[in-house]
């Protein structure tokens, strides 16, 4: 076999090699991982719908960038491969924000106990018009003053000296540096000071409380700062 006949046939071999070659699409890949991401939606949807709202773009973004990318994949067939990355990020991402939607929806619908009334942090915080009328406490929060409510919050980590058995708390709206900074700068309508009824108590975590009991309200307060809570709450609820 002559030189020039070897080397035609590696060069015929390199060229057949570099047709058959295809890159994975990265958009693939990236859409796979935000699939596998998206299982924050469930875990979340633990908390609250609030929570589960808060990761929503991840799945959604997984969705997108999935489809886009399987689209492309198959319009450009002979440059990517990748196409069952795509698919798998896809289902992965609408899988999960599907469960985790629904599961928060029947976390809300189930967790206030019979008897109690739902609050929240955001209803307890008065307008810009009624704060410039002097209203401290919004009407429809103060008409619940003496009457059972049912609240979700996170527990104050100094506001509790032992980590068991604890009997009396400070319940803040989230566990940011908001309500976890300098107590000085927590506004009175983001934190709840709840003192336990007879037996029940709770042990410290960072996780999301559900607590239920008598709300008591003292607008007074609110010019001595957020020492002297505005609202307070005799618990016999806790989950």
């Amino acid at each position: 076999m002559s030189t020039s006949a070897t080397l035609d046939s590696y060069e015929t071999a390199d060229a057949g090699e570099a047709v058959q070659y295809r890159a994975i699409h990265t958009g693939a890949i990236i859409g796979l991982v935000l699939g596998i991401l998206s299982v924050f939606t469930i875990v979340t949807a633990v908390n609250s719908v609030e929570s589960c709202l808060m990761v929503i773009p991840i799945p959604l973004l997984g969705m997108f960038v999935s489809l886009r990318s399987w689209a492309r994949i198959r319009r450009e067939s002979e440059l990517f491969t990748g196409r069952w990355l795509a698919l798998a990020g896809f289902v992965l991402s609408l899988a999960f924000l599907t469960i985790g939607l629904g599961y928060s929806g029947l976390v809300y619908a189930t967790e206030v106990p019979d008897g109690y009334e739902r609050i929240s942090f955001d209803r307890m915080k008065p307008s810009e018009y009624q704060e410039r009328g002097g209203v401290t406490v919004p009407p429809e929060i103060a008409d619940l003053a003496g009457k059972r409510v049912f609240i979700k919050g996170y527990i104050r980590p100094d506001s509790v000296a032992v980590p068991r058995g604890i009997d009396r708390f400070l319940l803040v709206r989230d566990n940011n540096q908001c309500c976890f900074g300098d107590l000085s700068k927590i506004k009175y309508y983001d934190q709840i000071d709840v003192a336990m009824k007879g037996p029940l108590r709770v042990d410290f975590s960072q996780g999301v409380y559900r607590i239920g009991g008598v709300l008591k309200i003292r607008p007074e307060n609110v010019a001595f700062g957020a020492s002297a809570p505005v609202f307070s709450l005799e618990a016999d609820y806790a989950n």
